[in-house]
């Protein structure tokens, strides 16, 4: 890939962001999900320098929060193309649950339920946010079915690094 377009890669994350907004039907191929990924976190780590340096912190969750839903639909629909059912992208989500409910032992317990949430389950939770993004990832990085699914056909082959045309 000497010659990847870069234009390419961010026409991939704009017509995500514009087009497919909350699009979680269909299939995408794992070039053009980890290439949407790649933009997205380098877009996140350019928001957060910005906000870093005029000191609005609230700049890079209100980045987070506009880029969740099409987050989301990329990971459902990279999930459709490997034949699993886009309803596993809320594995991500469970540690959130536990901290939930965890939450409300913590106001019920008073003292010893903070102290308990601070220093036995916090790292718990900790550990099951990183193996529920171990799992997601280890799906993602699975090749896609070469035929047809429930989902959808096969997605187009995205190669932003293919030769332009000549014209």
């Amino acid at each position: 890939m000497d010659n990847l377009d870069f234009n390419k890669l961010w026409q991939n994350w704009l017509d995500t962001i514009t087009k497919h907004y909350v699009d979680f039907n269909g299939r995408v191929d794992r070039m053009q999900f980890w290439y949407f990924v790649l933009v997205n976190v380098l877009i996140a780590l350019a928001v957060a320098i910005v906000a870093s340096i005029i000191w609005a912190p609230a700049l890079s969750r209100l980045y987070s929060l506009a880029v969740l839903l099409p987050s989301m639909g990329m990971g459902v629909r990279r999930l459709h193309d490997t034949g699993k059912p886009g309803i596993w992208i809320l594995i991500g989500f469970i540690p959130w649950g536990l901290i939930l409910v965890f939450g409300m032992f913590m106001l019920m317990g008073g003292m010893f339920g903070m102290m308990a949430i601070l220093f036995v389950l916090m790292p718990i939770l900790g550990l099951a946010s990183l193996a529920a993004a171990c799992v997601l990832i280890y799906l993602w990085i699975q090749p896609g079915q070469p035929e047809a699914n429930q989902y959808g056909p096969v997605p187009p082959v995205f190669e932003p690094g293919a030769p332009k045309p000549a014209v």
